[in-house]
């Protein structure tokens, strides 16, 4: 009982402050919004029993990225809204990611829905092993892994495109 109001509490915060992370004009608070989003999908890895996950997400996600994240916004001073100066070109393309995104993760939620069968785990000593974890990741959850891949490298071009100066000719 306790654990499923852990879970729920866990849950709203998660999606809260993700909301937070995306509707917050200012690139700090939306860096610390998605620190407590880290920490509140870490607080899911500990109600599943995967602390090793746990402690692992908390240490390079909300601790060694965020941080770098931050250091960068800070670096760049990215403080001011400049969504004005955008071109047309750029909000289509970036429309045209999110669509293509969406289709991806849908496409994999149904096929992961199709196969979905119950498995029998036949040797109990080895859950919780980072072999285990580690056969898991890229067995069952490769896609995911993948996406996560695909939005960091998103999240770096971002990044280089957001420093370059703009020329005016």
């Amino acid at each position: 009982m306790l654990t499923e109001y852990a879970f729920w509490f866990l849950t709203f915060v998660a999606i809260f402050s993700a909301m937070g992370m995306i509707l917050s004009k200012n690139p700090v608070y939306s860096v610390l919004s998605l620190i407590v989003t880290f920490f509140a999908i870490a607080g899911h890895y500990f109600l599943l029993n995967a602390q090793f996950l746990a402690a692992v997400h908390i240490i390079v996600y909300a601790g060694a990225i965020m941080v770098l994240f931050l250091y960068v916004i800070m670096m760049l001073n990215l403080n001011k809204v400049d969504e004005e100066k955008r071109s047309i070109w750029s909000k289509a393309a970036a429309a045209a990611s999110f669509g293509i995104l969406l289709l991806v993760v849908s496409a994999a939620i149904g096929h992961g829905h199709a196969q979905s069968e119950l498995q029998s785990v036949a040797d109990t000593s080895a859950i919780g092993t980072t072999e285990t974890l580690g056969l898991s990741l890229y067995k069952e959850f490769l896609i995911p892994f993948e996406i996560s891949s695909v939005l960091f490298l998103a999240a770096m071009v971002g990044a280089v495109y957001l420093s370059k100066k703009e020329q005016y000719n």
